[in-house]
């Protein structure tokens, strides 16, 4: 969810999304400066209240970029690096698929097996199911157990058992639907057709042919030099996130933005996966009445106009991660996290669009504005919020004090560190019954926000929302 402190009164989330999405970073529009994506990184921290980042770029195969912000450690101020280890959640599906490819290329199965030719005890149901299905988030299988407990460890056996009591969603091939339990079959198969564990297999055959050698499944009892903690927040500031114990072949691996720069080197030859592989896996899927949905094999894929992308996130307690490749234009971004409930794409996307200003976001176009006065007035609260006041806006009483509220638990804390408000634009008006609901984009210099507000016809405002 979006924390607290970045929406006030009658929560509206029709232009925001659930999940923190990072804010665009407002850079130059020519190439990208160090000093340029380090403040923007910073200023981005301050409003999402990250812990600590670690950054990686990499253009035609060379690490241009490899840096740590923040902390990595809050309790022993140990500083995040571009080798601190992190855990990468659903980023790690791309590894489950690659060994799966391998297994291909070796002919030990085809995409098109039934997965009950590999899985003992399947339903009638599954019978059906592909290994591509499994592959491709198209097998109709449910996303997760109900009342799963990441607290349980237990065989990947057991909770296989456990998941063919669920009714499929679909006819397999019929739809999309995103099921971890697919990559639970996946690393199962793994075992049955190598007979070792998958973990030992990805490893000797994905990780260590690309020199990977951060890169390890999830542990809590081993020792990991250079792990980051992971953290939630909240009204009260920091708290260490819930640890999960059971290990996922969904969200299986600890790596660093570093290690992530190699694989991203073993993906441009065919060290590890030949090309026909490579090809199958970033194809969008194709479902039973031809139509087809952008996911490929552990992959997301899409186009930033006319720039193709592959991509994935992944986050659990505690922690995010994104990795998105534009490989027309050879430019490769990974950002890692300890925080949970953020969404770093659009980051991403921005940091790539620096050294390629073709990917650069377009800018949401201002409006004619037929009353500048509140956007004055949006101004002047904003410049008073992140000096800790509230000042004399027009406010209804529940707004103010709802706001009152929110300066006590320094919501507004990072707005202080942006520097001065640039400008103040309106992106959207429209009538709200009595009144107006309007939307602007307020400009920092290396952060945008918005401010979504209605004002009745009194004048008063009484719903206000700061995001990014």
């Amino acid at each position: 969810m979006i924390p607290s402190w970045h929406t006030i009164a009658d929560r509206d989330y029709r232009r925001w999304r659930l999940l923190a999405i990072s804010a665009l970073l407002v850079l130059s529009p020519t190439l990208a400066t160090a000093d340029s994506i380090d403040d923007s990184i910073v200023a981005l921290m301050a409003w999402e209240r990250i812990p600590g980042l670690s950054l990686a770029v990499i253009r035609n195969g060379s690490l241009v970029k490899a840096k740590g912000y923040g902390m990595a450690n809050l309790e022993t101020s140990t500083p995040a690096t571009p080798e601190t280890v992190y855990r990468i959640a659903s980023v790690s599906k791309q590894f489950i698929a690659a060994a799966v490819m391998v297994l291909v290329q070796d002919g030990k199965l085809q995409l098109n097996d039934p997965i009950r030719r590999y899985l003992d005890g399947t339903p009638a149901s599954w019978e059906g199911i592909t290994v591509a299905q499994l592959l491709s988030h198209t097998s109709g299988i449910a996303r997760d157990l109900p009342g799963f407990d990441p607290l349980k460890v237990q065989p990947d056996s057991e909770f296989l058992r456990a998941s063919f009591a669920l009714p499929l969603r679909f006819k397999p091939g019929e739809h999309w639907a995103y099921s971890n339990i697919n990559y639970y079959c996946l690393a199962e198969i793994i075992r049955k057709v190598t007979g070792r564990p998958w973990d030992q297999y990805v490893a000797d055959r994905i990780f260590a042919p690309a020199g990977m050698t951060r890169t390890r499944t999830t542990t809590v009892e081993n020792i990991v030099p250079n792990r980051a903690n992971g953290y939630s927040s909240g009204d009260s500031g920091f708290t260490n996130a819930e640890v999960w114990l059971a290990l996922r072949p969904s969200g299986a691996f600890l790596s660093t933005v570093l290690d992530f720069a190699k694989w991203d080197a073993a993906l441009y030859s065919d060290s590890i996966l030949k090309d026909s592989s490579k090809a199958a896996m970033w194809s969008p899927v194709t479902l039973n009445d031809g139509s087809t949905h952008p996911y490929g094999f552990g992959w997301f894929i899409d186009q930033r106009p006319g720039h193709r992308r592959l991509h994935h996130g992944g986050g659990v307690p505690g922690f995010v991660c994104e990795f998105d490749r534009f490989i027309d234009d050879r430019i490769t971004v990974v950002i890692m996290a300890n925080i949970g409930g953020r969404v770093l794409e659009d980051t991403a996307i921005a940091v790539a669009g620096d050294f390629v200003p073709a990917l650069k976001a377009l800018p949401i176009p201002a409006i004619d504005d037929p009353d500048p006065t509140l956007a004055a007035q949006i101004k002047d609260i904003v410049e008073n919020l992140a000096q800790h006041r509230i000042g004399n806006g027009p406010f209804t009483t529940s707004l103010e004090a709802e706001l009152n509220g929110e300066l006590e638990k320094d919501a507004f804390k990072s707005l202080a560190s942006f520097g001065p408000i640039l400008d103040v634009r309106l992106i959207e008006r429209k009538a709200d019954g009595s009144g107006w609901a309007t939307s602007y984009k307020v400009d920092y210099r290396n952060i945008e926000l918005f401010v979504d507000c209605s004002r009745d016809r009194t004048g008063r405002i009484g719903k206000f929302g700061l995001h990014d």
